[in-house]
């Protein structure tokens, strides 16, 4: 069963919980699938049952299915707030023509006409102002629509100080400023230089593993930071020539590299063997 949007919490116990409404929701497609048939059963997009596909072994549409394009804060009937999820799910669906155009228009309600009640209401459940802690990883932004309303949640974080966007095909993000940002992780992005990077004065711990980046190019912006912990690796420039020199040469106050503290021989200048290399010729 696929994670629905919106309904994954932590409460004070660890644990996840979930709103009433799917719960009854999630407990009757539970039984329908227990149900002792050769084939199994699921439940499909107009709520009739549809055997699954024995070739593929894959079954059709879950329940779930009719929530994929909605945001956590468009589902009825539950008082999160935006600071109160674990991973929240910050895209916007398609439009109604674009869904018809797919032939999937069934996983969209009507859209009616939002108040101006319904939009101030809409506003205090995303109170992404005061978030402190917040992972907005595996978002699958896949089109144009999602990627703006996902740079419009980053541009109110004013006050966040953890930030996890793994795994979001994010290629740049220099509009943005984190002001109050100590950590920051965007591993499996597809970052190709430091001037992607979203501004952030106060970072102390930056992890960029599993991007593009070619060369050190920009680094030198993080030098009036208080940056002490650099991941690069999985990154190209990871294997250019005195790499580790390049980097604390070029950030006096970073203590650790790839999770290796700075050692003796990363305080050499870095072209200080550049005057020694011998060529042979025999």
């Amino acid at each position: 069963m696929p994670w629905i949007p919106g309904y994954s919490q932590i409460s004070s116990s660890g644990l996840t919980t979930s709103s009433h409404k799917f719960c009854k929701l999630y407990s009757s497609c539970c039984s329908i699938l227990s149900d002792t048939h050769t084939v199994p059963l699921v439940l499909s997009q107009n709520r009739g049952i549809n055997r699954q596909n024995c070739d593929s072994g894959l079954s059709s549409s879950l329940p779930s299915d009719c929530f994929k394009y909605v945001s956590w804060c468009d589902i009825e009937e539950h008082g999160i707030q935006g600071n109160l999820l674990h991973c929240p799910r910050v895209r916007e669906g398609p439009s109604e023509e674009e869904l018809f155009l797919r032939g999937e228009e069934h996983t969209l309600k009507k859209r009616k006409q939002a108040t101006d009640t319904e939009k101030w209401q809409k506003k205090l459940q995303e109170n992404w102002e005061d978030c402190a802690e917040l992972n907005l990883s595996f978002q699958d932004l896949g089109d144009l629509y999602q990627v703006e309303n996902f740079k419009r949640i980053l541009q109110r974080l004013i006050r966040v100080e953890k930030l996890w966007l793994v795994d979001n095909s994010l290629t740049d993000l220099s509009a943005i400023r984190l002001p109050r940002c100590r950590e920051l992780n965007v591993n499996k992005n597809h970052f190709t230089s430091f001037k992607q990077l979203p501004r952030i004065p106060q970072i102390q711990h930056l992890s960029l593993a599993e991007n593009n980046i070619m060369t050190l190019s920009g680094i030198s912006d993080f030098r009036h930071t208080p940056l002490e912990s650099l991941i690069l690796k999985r990154n190209p420039c990871e294997f250019q020539e005195r790499y580790r020199q390049l980097v604390f040469s070029s950030l006096p106050n970073l203590k650790m590299l790839d999770g290796i503290p700075k050692l003796p021989e990363d305080c050499s200048p870095p072209d200080i063997r550049g005057f020694f290399k011998m060529c042979t010729i025999l």
